[in-house]
Protein backbone atom coordinates (compact mmCIF):
# COMPACT_ATOMS: atom_id res chain seq x y z
CA UNK A 1 0.00 0.00 0.00
CA UNK A 2 1.34 3.46 -0.55
CA UNK A 3 2.16 5.36 2.26
CA UNK A 4 3.85 8.55 1.44
CA UNK A 5 2.27 11.38 3.35
CA UNK A 6 -0.03 9.13 5.84
CA UNK A 7 -3.36 9.52 3.87
CA UNK A 8 -5.46 6.73 5.24
CA UNK A 9 -8.79 5.99 6.13
CA UNK A 10 -7.68 4.87 9.16
CA UNK A 11 -5.53 8.09 9.60
CA UNK A 12 -8.31 10.30 8.57
CA UNK A 13 -10.95 8.78 10.85
CA UNK A 14 -9.13 9.73 13.54
CA UNK A 15 -8.15 12.63 12.94
CA UNK A 16 -11.87 13.72 12.75
CA UNK A 17 -12.61 12.08 15.79
CA UNK A 18 -10.25 13.93 17.69
CA UNK A 19 -10.52 17.87 16.16
CA UNK A 20 -14.24 17.68 15.42
CA UNK A 21 -14.90 19.85 18.98
CA UNK A 22 -12.31 22.43 17.20
CA UNK A 23 -15.46 23.23 14.40
CA UNK A 24 -16.66 26.32 15.30
CA UNK A 25 -20.81 26.34 15.27
CA UNK A 26 -21.69 29.64 14.17
CA UNK A 27 -22.66 28.99 10.49
CA UNK A 28 -23.57 25.59 10.80
CA UNK A 29 -26.47 24.30 9.11
CA UNK A 30 -28.98 22.70 10.49
CA UNK A 31 -30.90 20.83 7.61
CA UNK A 32 -28.20 20.57 5.28
CA UNK A 33 -24.91 17.98 4.75
CA UNK A 34 -22.07 19.39 5.99
CA UNK A 35 -18.54 17.93 6.72
CA UNK A 36 -17.56 17.16 10.25
CA UNK A 37 -14.40 19.11 9.97
CA UNK A 38 -12.49 20.24 7.09
CA UNK A 39 -13.18 21.12 3.42
CA UNK A 40 -16.26 19.93 1.32
CA UNK A 41 -16.94 19.89 -2.09
CA UNK A 42 -18.48 18.10 -5.25
CA UNK A 43 -21.18 14.94 -4.16
CA UNK A 44 -20.12 11.93 -5.48
CA UNK A 45 -21.60 8.16 -5.36
CA UNK A 46 -25.01 9.84 -4.16
CA UNK A 47 -27.26 6.81 -4.80
CA UNK A 48 -30.28 4.91 -2.91
CA UNK A 49 -28.87 1.76 -1.54
CA UNK A 50 -30.26 -0.91 0.60
CA UNK A 51 -33.03 1.80 1.79
CA UNK A 52 -31.06 4.32 2.47
CA UNK A 53 -29.77 7.66 0.69
CA UNK A 54 -25.97 7.44 0.41
CA UNK A 55 -23.55 10.71 -0.52
CA UNK A 56 -20.23 10.35 -0.60
CA UNK A 57 -18.44 13.81 -1.25
CA UNK A 58 -15.23 15.14 -2.22
CA UNK A 59 -13.49 15.86 1.70
CA UNK A 60 -10.43 16.88 2.93
CA UNK A 61 -10.70 16.28 6.41
CA UNK A 62 -6.66 17.98 7.59
CA UNK A 63 -7.89 21.69 6.71
CA UNK A 64 -10.62 24.04 5.72
CA UNK A 65 -8.75 24.39 2.16
CA UNK A 66 -8.52 21.99 -0.51
CA UNK A 67 -6.04 19.22 -0.55
CA UNK A 68 -5.64 15.95 -1.13
CA UNK A 69 -8.81 14.60 -1.93
CA UNK A 70 -10.59 12.07 0.37
CA UNK A 71 -14.06 10.62 0.27
CA UNK A 72 -16.27 11.50 2.86
CA UNK A 73 -19.63 9.63 3.93
CA UNK A 74 -23.29 10.17 5.35
CA UNK A 75 -26.57 8.19 4.55
CA UNK A 76 -30.18 8.83 5.63
CA UNK A 77 -33.37 8.05 5.68
CA UNK A 78 -35.35 10.76 4.29
CA UNK A 79 -33.11 13.15 2.73
CA UNK A 80 -32.92 15.73 5.69
CA UNK A 81 -31.43 14.26 8.59
CA UNK A 82 -27.60 12.69 7.56
CA UNK A 83 -25.76 10.13 9.46
CA UNK A 84 -21.70 10.92 9.25
CA UNK A 85 -20.14 7.24 8.56
CA UNK A 86 -16.54 6.67 8.58
CA UNK A 87 -14.19 8.14 5.65
CA UNK A 88 -15.16 5.74 2.42
CA UNK A 89 -11.72 6.39 0.64
CA UNK A 90 -8.25 7.80 1.08
CA UNK A 91 -5.04 8.90 -1.37
CA UNK A 92 -3.12 5.82 -0.21
CA UNK A 93 -2.41 3.83 -3.85
CA UNK A 94 0.08 4.69 -6.53
CA UNK A 95 -2.61 5.65 -9.21
CA UNK A 96 -4.63 8.15 -6.70
CA UNK A 97 -1.75 9.43 -4.10
CA UNK A 98 -2.48 12.72 -4.59
CA UNK A 99 -6.47 12.82 -4.65
CA UNK A 100 -9.34 10.49 -5.27
CA UNK A 101 -11.67 12.67 -7.11
CA UNK A 102 -14.82 12.85 -8.02
CA UNK A 103 -17.10 9.67 -8.97
CA UNK A 104 -20.10 7.80 -8.56
CA UNK A 105 -21.66 5.00 -7.34
CA UNK A 106 -23.43 2.19 -8.68
CA UNK A 107 -25.00 -1.89 -6.79
CA UNK A 108 -24.01 -4.92 -8.35
CA UNK A 109 -25.60 -7.82 -6.99
CA UNK A 110 -25.83 -6.46 -3.77
CA UNK A 111 -22.41 -4.95 -3.54
CA UNK A 112 -21.66 -0.94 -3.43
CA UNK A 113 -19.47 -0.38 -6.44
CA UNK A 114 -17.32 2.98 -6.51
CA UNK A 115 -15.68 4.80 -9.78
CA UNK A 116 -13.91 7.51 -9.15
CA UNK A 117 -10.68 9.18 -10.65
CA UNK A 118 -7.50 8.42 -9.29
CA UNK A 119 -5.34 12.19 -9.21
CA UNK A 120 -1.37 11.79 -9.78
CA UNK A 121 0.90 14.90 -9.56
CA UNK A 122 4.57 14.29 -10.75
CA UNK A 123 6.98 17.13 -11.78
CA UNK A 124 4.17 19.54 -12.23
CA UNK A 125 2.32 16.79 -14.84
CA UNK A 126 -1.33 15.86 -14.20
CA UNK A 127 -2.22 11.89 -14.81
CA UNK A 128 -6.02 11.03 -14.09
CA UNK A 129 -7.53 7.19 -14.56
CA UNK A 130 -10.50 5.80 -13.27
CA UNK A 131 -10.69 3.34 -10.63
CA UNK A 132 -12.97 1.27 -8.96
CA UNK A 133 -13.64 0.64 -4.73
CA UNK A 134 -16.01 -2.33 -3.80
CA UNK A 135 -18.43 -2.79 -0.43
CA UNK A 136 -20.47 -5.81 0.92
CA UNK A 137 -21.80 -3.63 3.49
CA UNK A 138 -22.02 0.29 2.06
CA UNK A 139 -19.12 1.25 4.48
CA UNK A 140 -15.79 -0.12 4.08
CA UNK A 141 -14.40 -0.03 0.79
CA UNK A 142 -11.76 -2.06 -0.90
CA UNK A 143 -9.89 -0.93 -4.08
CA UNK A 144 -9.16 -3.39 -7.06
CA UNK A 145 -6.16 -4.93 -7.45
CA UNK A 146 -6.83 -4.16 -11.59
CA UNK A 147 -6.61 -0.52 -10.46
CA UNK A 148 -7.31 2.10 -12.57
CA UNK A 149 -9.58 0.27 -15.07
CA UNK A 150 -9.42 3.14 -17.62
CA UNK A 151 -5.98 4.55 -18.54
CA UNK A 152 -4.24 6.12 -21.06
CA UNK A 153 -4.53 2.86 -23.03
CA UNK A 154 -8.00 2.85 -23.07
CA UNK A 155 -8.42 6.93 -23.67
CA UNK A 156 -6.22 6.91 -26.58
CA UNK A 157 -6.64 9.88 -28.45
CA UNK A 158 -10.21 10.81 -27.63
CA UNK A 159 -9.16 12.99 -24.97
CA UNK A 160 -6.29 14.37 -22.38
CA UNK A 161 -5.46 11.86 -19.74
CA UNK A 162 -4.25 15.50 -17.91
CA UNK A 163 -7.46 16.56 -17.59
CA UNK A 164 -9.92 13.30 -17.60
CA UNK A 165 -12.10 12.45 -14.53
CA UNK A 166 -15.58 12.25 -12.64
CA UNK A 167 -17.20 8.97 -14.17
CA UNK A 168 -20.84 8.49 -13.78
CA UNK A 169 -21.57 5.13 -13.83
CA UNK A 170 -25.38 3.72 -15.46
CA UNK A 171 -26.70 1.25 -16.54
CA UNK A 172 -28.59 0.66 -19.93
CA UNK A 173 -30.43 -2.31 -20.88
CA UNK A 174 -28.06 -4.36 -18.61
CA UNK A 175 -24.71 -2.97 -19.76
CA UNK A 176 -22.75 -0.66 -17.60
CA UNK A 177 -21.69 2.63 -18.98
CA UNK A 178 -19.11 5.88 -17.56
CA UNK A 179 -19.97 8.93 -18.72
CA UNK A 180 -16.51 10.60 -18.30
CA UNK A 181 -15.46 14.40 -18.73
CA UNK A 182 -12.29 15.10 -20.64
CA UNK A 183 -11.09 18.12 -23.33
CA UNK A 184 -9.85 18.45 -26.79
CA UNK A 185 -7.02 19.97 -27.59
CA UNK A 186 -7.91 23.04 -28.53
CA UNK A 187 -9.83 23.25 -24.84
CA UNK A 188 -13.21 22.73 -25.81
CA UNK A 189 -15.49 20.22 -23.29
CA UNK A 190 -16.18 16.37 -24.43
CA UNK A 191 -17.77 13.62 -22.81
CA UNK A 192 -16.89 10.14 -23.82
CA UNK A 193 -18.68 6.93 -23.03
CA UNK A 194 -16.78 3.72 -22.14
CA UNK A 195 -18.47 0.20 -21.57
CA UNK A 196 -18.72 -2.58 -19.40
CA UNK A 197 -20.73 -5.73 -18.98
CA UNK A 198 -18.97 -6.32 -15.27
CA UNK A 199 -17.44 -2.55 -14.22
CA UNK A 200 -14.40 -4.47 -13.97
CA UNK A 201 -13.29 -4.86 -17.77
CA UNK A 202 -13.97 -1.75 -19.75
CA UNK A 203 -13.76 -0.09 -23.28
CA UNK A 204 -14.13 2.79 -25.52
CA UNK A 205 -18.11 3.31 -26.51
CA UNK A 206 -18.06 6.88 -27.91
CA UNK A 207 -17.71 11.03 -27.40
CA UNK A 208 -21.07 11.15 -26.40
CA UNK A 209 -20.86 15.01 -26.55
CA UNK A 210 -18.34 17.87 -27.60
CA UNK A 211 -18.68 21.19 -26.88
CA UNK A 212 -17.81 24.73 -28.89
CA UNK A 213 -15.12 27.43 -28.19
CA UNK A 214 -17.98 29.28 -26.01
CA UNK A 215 -19.12 26.40 -24.12
CA UNK A 216 -16.22 26.46 -22.06
CA UNK A 217 -12.30 24.69 -21.89
CA UNK A 218 -13.39 21.71 -19.61
CA UNK A 219 -17.04 20.15 -18.49
CA UNK A 220 -17.23 18.71 -14.85
CA UNK A 221 -19.17 16.33 -13.16
CA UNK A 222 -20.84 15.06 -16.12
CA UNK A 223 -24.72 13.08 -15.64
CA UNK A 224 -26.64 11.09 -17.69
CA UNK A 225 -30.68 10.32 -17.33
CA UNK A 226 -33.89 9.95 -18.55
CA UNK A 227 -36.68 12.00 -17.24
CA UNK A 228 -40.43 12.21 -18.34
CA UNK A 229 -39.30 11.38 -22.03
CA UNK A 230 -36.55 12.91 -22.68
CA UNK A 231 -32.73 12.29 -21.67
CA UNK A 232 -30.76 15.05 -19.83
CA UNK A 233 -27.09 15.73 -19.69
CA UNK A 234 -25.77 17.99 -16.55
CA UNK A 235 -22.65 18.98 -15.99
CA UNK A 236 -20.90 21.92 -15.38
CA UNK A 237 -18.47 24.12 -17.66
CA UNK A 238 -15.44 25.76 -16.45
CA UNK A 239 -14.65 29.49 -18.11
CA UNK A 240 -18.28 29.10 -19.86
CA UNK A 241 -18.56 32.39 -22.28
CA UNK A 242 -21.18 34.88 -21.50
CA UNK A 243 -22.79 38.13 -22.84
CA UNK A 244 -20.88 41.14 -21.41
CA UNK A 245 -24.05 42.23 -19.75
CA UNK A 246 -24.91 39.11 -17.88
CA UNK A 247 -23.99 38.45 -14.58
CA UNK A 248 -22.24 34.60 -14.05
CA UNK A 249 -19.86 32.64 -12.23
CA UNK A 250 -16.32 31.47 -14.07
CA UNK A 251 -18.18 28.03 -13.99
CA UNK A 252 -21.69 27.23 -14.11
CA UNK A 253 -23.88 24.23 -14.36
CA UNK A 254 -26.41 23.57 -17.39
CA UNK A 255 -28.61 21.02 -18.14
CA UNK A 256 -29.14 19.66 -21.98
CA UNK A 257 -32.05 18.21 -23.11
CA UNK A 258 -32.43 15.98 -26.08
CA UNK A 259 -32.35 12.08 -27.02
CA UNK A 260 -29.58 9.56 -26.94
CA UNK A 261 -29.12 7.94 -29.87
CA UNK A 262 -27.57 4.26 -27.73
CA UNK A 263 -26.55 2.39 -31.18
CA UNK A 264 -23.73 5.59 -31.95
CA UNK A 265 -23.79 6.71 -28.03
CA UNK A 266 -24.29 9.97 -29.38
CA UNK A 267 -26.64 12.50 -27.36
CA UNK A 268 -28.51 14.83 -29.72
CA UNK A 269 -29.32 18.09 -28.01
CA UNK A 270 -32.62 19.83 -28.58
CA UNK A 271 -32.20 22.45 -25.97
CA UNK A 272 -29.93 23.78 -22.56
CA UNK A 273 -30.01 25.92 -20.59
CA UNK A 274 -27.94 27.03 -16.85
CA UNK A 275 -29.59 25.48 -14.08
CA UNK A 276 -28.95 27.28 -11.17
CA UNK A 277 -29.05 31.24 -10.92
CA UNK A 278 -27.06 31.84 -7.32
CA UNK A 279 -23.45 32.57 -6.63
CA UNK A 280 -23.12 29.11 -5.18
CA UNK A 281 -24.49 25.74 -6.61
CA UNK A 282 -21.70 23.77 -8.68
CA UNK A 283 -21.43 19.79 -9.24
CA UNK A 284 -25.04 18.16 -9.00
CA UNK A 285 -25.24 14.61 -9.22
CA UNK A 286 -28.65 12.77 -9.46
CA UNK A 287 -29.95 9.28 -8.00
CA UNK A 288 -33.01 7.61 -9.12
CA UNK A 289 -34.82 6.16 -5.63
CA UNK A 290 -37.06 3.17 -4.78
CA UNK A 291 -40.31 6.14 -5.28
CA UNK A 292 -39.18 6.74 -9.18
CA UNK A 293 -37.77 10.27 -8.14
CA UNK A 294 -34.83 11.67 -10.19
CA UNK A 295 -33.05 13.22 -6.77
CA UNK A 296 -30.19 16.16 -7.36
CA UNK A 297 -27.50 17.44 -4.69
CA UNK A 298 -25.45 20.06 -5.62
CA UNK A 299 -22.46 21.49 -3.76
CA UNK A 300 -23.73 24.80 -1.93
CA UNK A 301 -20.30 26.52 -2.72
CA UNK A 302 -18.00 27.69 -5.98
CA UNK A 303 -14.67 27.95 -7.38
CA UNK A 304 -12.14 30.99 -7.17
CA UNK A 305 -14.05 32.59 -3.72
CA UNK A 306 -13.37 33.34 -0.53
CA UNK A 307 -14.42 31.46 2.62
CA UNK A 308 -15.64 33.08 5.06
CA UNK A 309 -15.59 30.01 7.51
CA UNK A 310 -12.15 29.05 6.30
CA UNK A 311 -10.81 32.57 6.93
CA UNK A 312 -12.85 33.11 10.28
CA UNK A 313 -11.12 30.23 11.74
CA UNK A 314 -13.90 27.84 11.83
CA UNK A 315 -12.30 24.66 10.50
CA UNK A 316 -14.83 23.75 8.24
CA UNK A 317 -15.63 24.98 4.38
CA UNK A 318 -18.40 23.71 1.78
CA UNK A 319 -21.92 22.52 1.97
CA UNK A 320 -24.73 20.66 0.08
CA UNK A 321 -28.11 22.06 -1.16
CA UNK A 322 -31.24 21.26 0.03
CA UNK A 323 -32.16 17.88 -2.44
CA UNK A 324 -34.40 18.36 -5.60
CA UNK A 325 -36.76 16.39 -7.33
CA UNK A 326 -36.50 16.95 -10.93
CA UNK A 327 -38.71 16.92 -13.80
CA UNK A 328 -39.08 18.63 -16.76
CA UNK A 329 -41.22 20.95 -18.01
CA UNK A 330 -41.69 23.05 -21.66
CA UNK A 331 -38.42 21.20 -22.57
CA UNK A 332 -36.75 22.32 -19.45
CA UNK A 333 -35.19 21.07 -16.24
CA UNK A 334 -37.26 22.09 -13.09
CA UNK A 335 -35.98 21.49 -9.66
CA UNK A 336 -38.35 21.55 -6.60
CA UNK A 337 -37.69 20.92 -3.22
CA UNK A 338 -37.44 17.38 -1.85
CA UNK A 339 -41.51 16.92 -0.41
CA UNK A 340 -39.91 15.48 2.38
CA UNK A 341 -38.94 18.95 3.84
CA UNK A 342 -42.47 20.16 4.24
CA UNK A 343 -42.69 17.48 6.85
CA UNK A 344 -40.68 19.73 9.19
CA UNK A 345 -42.01 23.09 8.69
CA UNK A 346 -43.65 24.11 12.26
CA UNK A 347 -45.09 27.13 13.67
CA UNK A 348 -46.57 28.25 10.40
CA UNK A 349 -48.69 31.39 9.88
CA UNK A 350 -50.35 32.82 7.11
CA UNK A 351 -51.49 36.59 6.56
CA UNK A 352 -53.59 37.26 3.49
CA UNK A 353 -54.35 40.32 0.97
CA UNK A 354 -51.19 43.01 1.97
CA UNK A 355 -51.63 45.87 -0.45
CA UNK A 356 -48.01 47.22 -0.77
CA UNK A 357 -48.17 50.73 -2.61
CA UNK A 358 -46.30 53.84 -1.32
CA UNK A 359 -45.10 52.73 1.56
CA UNK A 360 -43.16 49.79 2.69
CA UNK A 361 -44.98 46.82 4.89
CA UNK A 362 -42.87 45.17 7.25
CA UNK A 363 -42.71 42.30 9.35
CA UNK A 364 -40.49 42.83 11.90
CA UNK A 365 -39.99 39.41 13.37
CA UNK A 366 -39.98 36.80 10.69
CA UNK A 367 -36.77 35.81 9.30
CA UNK A 368 -35.09 33.10 11.95
CA UNK A 369 -32.01 30.94 11.04
CA UNK A 370 -33.99 28.31 9.73
CA UNK A 371 -37.21 29.60 7.80
CA UNK A 372 -39.60 28.67 5.08
CA UNK A 373 -41.66 31.50 3.15
CA UNK A 374 -43.55 31.63 0.71
CA UNK A 375 -45.16 35.11 -1.09
CA UNK A 376 -47.22 34.76 -3.25
CA UNK A 377 -47.94 38.64 -5.13
CA UNK A 378 -50.24 39.61 -7.75
CA UNK A 379 -48.32 42.04 -9.87
CA UNK A 380 -50.95 42.87 -12.12
CA UNK A 381 -50.80 46.66 -11.49
CA UNK A 382 -47.18 47.04 -10.30
CA UNK A 383 -44.20 47.49 -12.07
CA UNK A 384 -41.59 46.06 -9.50
CA UNK A 385 -41.62 44.29 -6.43
CA UNK A 386 -38.52 44.31 -3.82
CA UNK A 387 -38.29 42.22 -0.68
CA UNK A 388 -35.64 43.20 2.18
CA UNK A 389 -34.78 39.95 3.68
CA UNK A 390 -32.82 39.82 7.12
CA UNK A 391 -33.24 43.71 6.77
CA UNK A 392 -30.71 45.75 8.75
CA UNK A 393 -30.13 49.65 8.35
CA UNK A 394 -27.12 50.10 6.00
CA UNK A 395 -27.98 46.11 4.28
CA UNK A 396 -30.20 43.32 3.64
CA UNK A 397 -30.55 40.72 1.21
CA UNK A 398 -32.30 42.13 -2.02
CA UNK A 399 -34.72 40.25 -4.23
CA UNK A 400 -35.96 42.22 -6.98
CA UNK A 401 -38.99 41.77 -9.46
CA UNK A 402 -39.08 43.69 -12.50
CA UNK A 403 -42.03 43.08 -14.09
CA UNK A 404 -40.80 45.16 -17.43
CA UNK A 405 -37.69 43.43 -18.21
CA UNK A 406 -38.99 40.11 -16.68
CA UNK A 407 -35.91 39.54 -14.67
CA UNK A 408 -35.55 38.26 -11.11
CA UNK A 409 -32.69 39.06 -8.95
CA UNK A 410 -30.73 38.24 -5.50
CA UNK A 411 -28.28 40.46 -4.32
CA UNK A 412 -26.31 40.10 -1.31
CA UNK A 413 -24.08 42.70 -2.03
CA UNK A 414 -22.15 44.43 1.02
CA UNK A 415 -24.06 41.87 3.45
CA UNK A 416 -22.48 40.04 6.27
CA UNK A 417 -18.64 39.14 5.98
CA UNK A 418 -16.65 39.79 2.49
CA UNK A 419 -17.07 37.17 -0.42
CA UNK A 420 -14.90 38.11 -2.80
CA UNK A 421 -13.87 36.51 -6.14
CA UNK A 422 -11.58 36.22 -8.98
CA UNK A 423 -11.17 39.27 -11.34
CA UNK A 424 -14.07 40.45 -13.47
CA UNK A 425 -16.27 37.85 -11.80
CA UNK A 426 -19.45 38.78 -10.17
CA UNK A 427 -20.32 37.08 -6.82
CA UNK A 428 -22.89 39.67 -5.21
CA UNK A 429 -25.58 39.80 -7.74
CA UNK A 430 -27.09 37.41 -10.24
CA UNK A 431 -30.46 38.26 -12.08
CA UNK A 432 -32.44 36.07 -14.45
CA UNK A 433 -35.40 35.86 -16.94
CA UNK A 434 -38.82 34.60 -15.08
CA UNK A 435 -41.95 34.24 -17.07
CA UNK A 436 -45.13 35.52 -14.76
CA UNK A 437 -47.86 33.31 -14.49
CA UNK A 438 -51.22 35.42 -14.62
CA UNK A 439 -49.02 38.51 -13.84
CA UNK A 440 -48.88 36.53 -10.57
CA UNK A 441 -45.27 35.89 -9.05
CA UNK A 442 -44.53 32.76 -6.45
CA UNK A 443 -41.75 32.52 -4.69
CA UNK A 444 -40.58 29.75 -2.28
CA UNK A 445 -37.71 30.35 -0.07
CA UNK A 446 -35.91 28.23 2.80
CA UNK A 447 -33.25 29.29 4.80
CA UNK A 448 -30.68 27.77 6.98
CA UNK A 449 -28.33 29.79 8.84
CA UNK A 450 -25.74 30.94 5.55
CA UNK A 451 -27.60 29.49 2.73
CA UNK A 452 -30.37 30.71 0.95
CA UNK A 453 -32.27 28.84 -1.17
CA UNK A 454 -35.09 31.17 -3.71
CA UNK A 455 -37.45 29.03 -5.97
CA UNK A 456 -39.24 31.25 -8.22
CA UNK A 457 -42.48 30.61 -10.07
CA UNK A 458 -41.80 26.39 -9.72
CA UNK A 459 -39.30 27.58 -12.57
CA UNK A 460 -35.73 28.46 -11.65
CA UNK A 461 -33.93 28.27 -8.65
CA UNK A 462 -31.35 30.15 -7.29
CA UNK A 463 -28.79 29.48 -4.42
CA UNK A 464 -26.56 30.78 -2.89
CA UNK A 465 -24.49 31.52 0.57
CA UNK A 466 -24.25 34.50 3.08
CA UNK A 467 -22.20 35.20 6.36
CA UNK A 468 -24.48 37.35 8.68
CA UNK A 469 -22.60 39.34 11.38
CA UNK A 470 -25.54 40.67 12.72
CA UNK A 471 -28.61 38.67 13.20
CA UNK A 472 -32.17 40.78 11.92
CA UNK A 473 -35.54 39.14 11.83
CA UNK A 474 -37.03 41.99 9.78
CA UNK A 475 -38.57 41.25 6.01
CA UNK A 476 -39.60 44.44 3.86
CA UNK A 477 -41.83 44.58 1.01
CA UNK A 478 -41.85 47.46 -1.47
CA UNK A 479 -43.07 48.30 -4.38
CA UNK A 480 -43.65 50.42 -7.38
CA UNK A 481 -47.20 50.75 -8.48
CA UNK A 482 -49.56 48.39 -6.40
CA UNK A 483 -48.82 44.58 -5.39
CA UNK A 484 -51.12 42.58 -3.97
CA UNK A 485 -49.56 39.52 -1.62
CA UNK A 486 -52.35 37.19 -1.73
CA UNK A 487 -50.62 34.79 0.58
CA UNK A 488 -47.73 35.15 2.97
CA UNK A 489 -46.33 31.79 4.65
CA UNK A 490 -43.73 31.63 7.50
CA UNK A 491 -42.36 28.62 9.19
CA UNK A 492 -39.55 26.74 10.95
CA UNK A 493 -38.08 24.10 9.35
CA UNK A 494 -37.43 22.38 12.72
CA UNK A 495 -35.56 19.15 11.97
CA UNK A 496 -35.95 17.82 15.71
CA UNK A 497 -39.69 17.68 15.44
CA UNK A 498 -41.39 14.39 14.76
CA UNK A 499 -42.27 14.33 10.64
CA UNK A 500 -46.16 14.73 9.74
CA UNK A 501 -46.12 11.24 8.09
Amino acid sequence: MYVEGRMTVERANDYIQENREKVNPRYRPAFHVAPPVGWMNDPNGFIYYQGEYHLFYQFYPYNSQWGPMHWGHAKSKDLIHWEELPVALAPDEWYDKDGCFSGSAIEKDGRLYLMYTGHVVENDVVTQTQCIAVSDDGITFEKLASNPVIGVELLGDEGSIHDCRDPKVIQHDGRYYSVLATKTPDNRGKILLFASDDLIQWSFFSVLLEGTATQGVMWECPDLFHLDGKDVLIMSPIQIQRDAHEYHNTSSTMAWIGEMDWESGTFLVENSHEMDYGMDYYAPQTLLDEQGRRILIAWMQMWERTYPTHELGHNWTGEMCLPRELSINHNRLVQLPVSEIYDYLTDQQVVENIEVIKEPVSFPDVVTENVYLKIVADLSQAQKLTMAFAKKEHQSLFMTYDKETALFSFSRENFGYAITGIEKEQVHTREFPVALIHDQLTIEIFRDTNAIEIFVNGQETSTSTFYEIEASSELVFESQGKALITSFKSAQVNTACERKR
